[in-house]
């Protein structure tokens, strides 16, 4: 077995395939802490997980039936120390249609069909998670934490992706909900970041364009989000909050 011998508890992180997951997942491996993490297509980052000693556990959020499968896999556990949201899926809104290019129901199916996507994937899986992991979390020896990954524009809309900012904005205010119910036995906290890191695909011009929205005008990487992570988890007394990882750019809005 890789990294720490040392058991700090068992930390659960949905989508810990690729970037962001992946990078905490490793690295709170290495600290001591007894990584669970969901996983719905296997990548090369599972393949590292389980090469150091990771439980990866595929789960395709979408069904209740996997949701079912990765919940009964915590059965091995008596405990557990945090769970951390971070599973995500970025979908745009469907372009407004040209008059009569769709008959009405088509155009509400096909919105609908966004709409619930995001909803299923950021608010409605944490909900179904929390409840039903929440005796382990209240078995955990000292305070536990809940950690829910949203997103700047929870706080300010999106043009293009409203269905995928609203769901975010459900996942913050779940974790004011929970915070009030849980505490002081499990701190609820959400992150809630901008620009954290690129795509391989993304090009030069598009690069340029998204480092100037922040003031601080960098790529900051996912071990910013690791940070926050281990900042929360080391807190006695933070709850209810949403810590914004977005290099001041809420003070560059136009």
């Amino acid at each position: 077995m890789s990294g720490s011998t040392t058991n700090k508890g068992v930390i659960v992180i949905t989508g810990a395939g690729q970037r962001v997951g992946l990078h905490c997942a490793l690295a709170l491996q290495q600290q001591g802490y007894q990584l669970v993490v969901s996983y719905r297509t296997a990548t090369p980052g599972i393949a590292a997980l389980q090469q150091a000693d990771v439980h990866c556990v595929r789960a395709d959020f979408n069904q209740l039936t996997d949701i079912a499968t990765f919940i009964e896999a915590m059965a091995a556990y008596p405990a557990i120390r945090a769970i951390i949201h971070n599973a995500s899926s970025w979908q745009p809104d469907i372009p407004l249609p040209q008059q009569n290019e769709h008959s009405v129901l088509t155009q509400l199916q096909q919105d609908a069909a966004v709409f619930d996507h995001m909803h299923q994937i950021h608010a409605k899986v944490p909900y179904l998670l929390n409840r039903a992991l929440l005796p382990k979390l209240l078995a955990a020896e000292d305070t536990a934490d809940i950690i829910h990954l949203t997103d700047f524009v929870a706080s300010v809309g999106s043009s293009k992706h409203q269905a995928y900012a609203a769901s975010k904005a459900a996942l913050e205010n779940l974790t004011l909900s929970l915070a009030r119910q849980l505490a002081p036995k499990v701190k609820v906290n959400a992150i809630a970041p901008a620009l954290v890191m690129f795509n391989e695909n993304d090009d030069e011009a598009y690069r340029i364009k998204a480092l100037a929205k922040s003031l601080m005008a960098v790529e900051p990487g996912p071990d910013e989000v690791l940070q926050t992570v281990l900042y929360l988890l080391n807190s006695n007394y933070i709850t209810g909050r949403s810590l914004p990882l977005d290099g001041g750019r809420h003070l560059k809005l136009p």
